[in-house]
């Protein structure tokens, strides 16, 4: 087999109807296929695997270097999953769909006779981590969250960095490994093109206990709101006279921050009210978000001397041309004709399961 690399500029461009009704014909036939000689847990885990997932695309004839592939083939797939009746079951997509995630797994949980509320929670953290855990740069715009009768699931999303025009995308997969804690290196797979020396990455296995400090303090009956506005105070405005306990902080992206303090100090004195007991109930307090993870992230350090760590998390073939012609544009003819024969083959292999 042959490996490469792929890019993820962001693409202002629309997929052409024509080349979306394709790929949703043909999409729909191959998850129709899997379904027959495999299962919808072996989909999950083939969608979860960030070179496959790419390569599906590939062959589905979008572009290999957009970031649009991942929220076309989603797409594409959630409507054929629909359109056949497949026992897969997707919810979200790009933008404000992706807001939808929590309501249309509540859905779909009373059709198949799941918990919608259980993995309407799930969506909703796994969104919360790769946006507040992992600081990369990358805002994320989408989430798709892929869901089986038996209750496996599978989530791939995508953020976008403005500045730099590219993308970034996080695969998730509960057949991965046993999730006992969600937060702790959770990834199938995280793929981008962008690679940062330092990103501040609450998911590393060595960033546990500056986690546990953060709770830690905030169940903590002591000072803890003036300790922590002098120290982030000195981390905004004298970095090099904070110290606390003879312990230095180390390097902290909250040094190039421009927040507001009293902002900040707010959200953080109602988690405290709250009284979060894990990171993850920490999260889903409304109003926390990256800035405040950060902020108390430093302050963890600060205190218990547990640093966090800093290191980017992200790692990393043409059945029918691309819409932008790399490395050729769509050959319709065939692509029209392997939909034919696909369909035949599904169709032939349901007249032998009658027979």
């Amino acid at each position: 087999m042959k490996t490469g690399f792929a890019t993820f500029p962001l693409d202002t461009g629309k997929c052409p109807k024509w080349l979306f009704e394709r790929m949703k014909n043909l999409g729909g036939l191959c998850l129709e296929i899997m379904l027959e000689e495999f299962d919808a847990e072996e989909v999950l885990k083939r969608l979860s695997h960030p070179v496959w997932f790419q390569s599906f695309g590939c062959l589905l004839a979008f572009d290999w270097n957009s970031s649009g592939l991942t929220v076309v083939l989603t797409a594409a797939l959630k409507e054929a999953a629909r359109e056949r009746n497949l026992d897969i079951y997707f919810a979200g997509g790009k933008g404000k769909t992706s807001l939808k995630t929590p309501e249309e797994l509540i859905k779909i949980g009373e059709k198949i006779g799941l918990d919608g509320e259980k993995y309407s929670y799930l969506s909703k953290l796994v969104a919360k981590i790769d946006n507040s855990l992992i600081q990369d740069g990358f805002n994320l715009y989408h989430h798709t969250f892929v869901l089986t009768k038996k209750g496996d699931w599978a989530v791939i999303q995508q953020g976008m960095n403005v500045n730099l025009e590219k993308a970034r995308r996080y695969h998730w997969c509960s057949l991965n490994k046993n999730y006992l804690d969600l937060t702790i290196e959770p990834h199938v797979g995280i793929v981008s093109d962008v690679f940062f020396k330092k990103v501040l990455n609450l998911t590393a296995k060595e960033s546990y206990q500056n986690k546990i400090g953060i709770v830690k303090i905030l169940n903590e009956e002591n000072k803890f709101l003036q300790e922590a506005k002098k120290i982030l105070t000195l981390a905004l405005y004298a970095p090099k006279k904070l110290f606390l306990d003879n312990i230095e902080f180390h390097y902290h992206p909250v040094l190039e921050e421009k927040f507001d303090l009293k902002r900040i100090l707010k959200t953080i004195e109602k988690a405290k009210f709250l009284n979060p007991k894990t990171i993850e109930e920490l999260l889903l307090i409304e109003g926390v978000g990256p800035k405040t993870i950060r902020a108390l992230s430093l302050v963890s350090e600060v205190i218990y001397g547990s640093k966090p760590s800093y290191e980017d998390p992200a790692r990393y073939t043409f059945a029918h041309g691309g819409k932008d012609g790399t490395p050729y544009f769509v050959d319709r003819k065939t692509y029209d004709e392997t939909i034919r024969v696909f369909r035949k083959a599904v169709e032939l292999s349901k007249r032998k399961l009658i027979f």
